[in-house]
């Protein structure tokens, strides 16, 4: 079960959306997007020095770089939401996370009939130094990132998570 829907743009929110259906339940889904080991299967290598708000680390990104991150807030299993620097018209990475210039993502699981549905929302690009730049880019993004999370779960052998 996959639902493929479109990243969307809302111009006048300065925010990307993008809901999918994921073949998982969602304790399995949960550990995907919030422990290191399973976030890099799918997402970008991501190393955290902790597990709960305020954790900070990097996701790094063959042929990109290291993006910083940090753990926002977290409703196990339901919401857990991360600030990353990743200003991609800026042309170049962050060391830290900068409040002022980052942008954040909330990932938000929901059990449904034979599976799970994830939606991510990221905010904040109205501070980001090209909005509509990188709302584009992110659009862009979270399809491909999110195409491989669901394919992860499809794949018998890697979708246990």
């Amino acid at each position: 079960m996959t639902d493929h829907q479109p990243a969307v743009i809302d111009d006048a929110a300065f925010t990307v959306r993008r809901t999918i259906r994921i073949a998982a339940p969602i304790e399995k889904v949960w550990a995907a997007v919030t422990e290191p080991e399973h976030i890099s299967r799918w997402f970008g290598r991501t190393v955290l020095d902790g597990s709960g708000p305020g954790a900070t680390g990097t996701m790094t990104f063959e042929g990109y770089g290291a993006v910083p991150i940090r753990v926002e807030a977290i409703d196990a299993p339901h919401a857990v939401t991360y600030r990353w620097g990743n200003d991609d018209a800026r042309g170049e990475l962050e060391e830290t996370v900068d409040d002022g210039t980052s942008t954040v993502f909330t990932f938000t699981l929901e059990p449904v009939t034979d599976g799970t549905q994830l939606t991510v929302v990221e905010t904040g690009f109205d501070r980001t130094s090209d909005p509509a730049a990188n709302m584009a880019a992110h659009r862009d993004g979270w399809v491909s990132e999110l195409d491989k999370l669901v394919a992860l779960f499809a794949d018998p052998a890697e979708g246990a998570a």
